[in-house]
């Protein structure tokens, strides 16, 4: 695919879809996927591709976040080192069960209600998250769940840290951003010796997903309200289940 030739609605897509998920501190790479595959891009090539701009798309998410001093490394490191090597694991061993990927989008889902549902309510008190250990093992489950639906995994983080209430809504997207760049590495790691030179247009595709997700961060880090952004996240997670459903 030429840049030339490249439909106009594709990089307006992708600025579209990292404009809302960046605004969470995510990456949006089930939507590039589903956008991706309309393209005239090579199988082969959308996961790649895919994944190159949710890498974009988190990054400049992280950057903005920790720029406004929402980000925790003593939170954020034991689900990076119990995520990433599963998330490899996971790659590797992908299911294609509807029924799983149903179940999965169910439990988002039931997530997305109760994240707006407290939405509406005050900010809840904070609670001091679980030993180490419990977070090293808990980032090793989503990190292979991640792997297995071929996600960053922000959208299965998330939820689990404001239910539990170890972070407010702009902490959680901080550390959901560097979780889904440091996955997403992992996973493009994996696929990039066979996948050759970047298909034509890419560099375009990830200029649009640059600016889309510099907007976006910087709207969710700093003017956008806890509570707004909490119900943006409960939207994010209600689309991904809904893709998870109907795939």
């Amino acid at each position: 695919m030429m840049a030339g030739t490249m439909p106009v609605w594709l990089p307006l897509g992708v600025a579209v879809i990292a404009l809302i998920y960046s605004m969470v501190g995510h990456g949006g790479a089930s939507g590039y996927l589903a956008l991706l595959a309309l393209s005239p891009l090579l199988p082969r090539e959308v996961a790649i591709v895919a994944l190159l701009i949710n890498l974009v798309v988190a990054g400049t998410s992280f950057v903005l976040y920790r720029l406004a001093r929402h980000f925790s490394w003593t939170l954020a490191w034991p689900f990076l080192v119990g995520s990433v090597p599963f998330a490899f694991v996971g790659a590797r061993w992908p299911l294609s069960d509807p029924v799983y990927y149903a179940l999965v989008g169910v439990a988002l889902l039931f997530s997305a209600g109760r994240l707006f549902w407290t939405g509406r309510e005050a900010p809840p008190a904070a609670r001091p998250p679980p030993a180490v250990a419990a977070r090293v093992a808990l980032g090793a489950g989503i990190g292979l769940l991640s792997g297995l639906v071929g996600v960053g995994g922000g959208i299965f983080l998330s939820p689990v840290l404001l239910l539990a209430r170890w972070a407010n809504a702009k902490q959680t997207s901080a550390v959901a951003a560097i979780f889904i760049v440091a996955n997403s590495a992992a996973g493009l790691a994996g696929r990039l010796p066979a996948a050759g030179a970047p298909a034509a247009g890419t560099y375009l595709l990830l200029g649009a997903g640059f600016a889309g997700a510099l907007a976006g961060s910087y709207v969710g880090a700093f003017p956008l309200g806890q509570r707004a952004l909490q119900r943006t996240l409960a939207l994010v997670l209600a689309i991904a289940a809904i893709k998870l459903i109907v795939r």
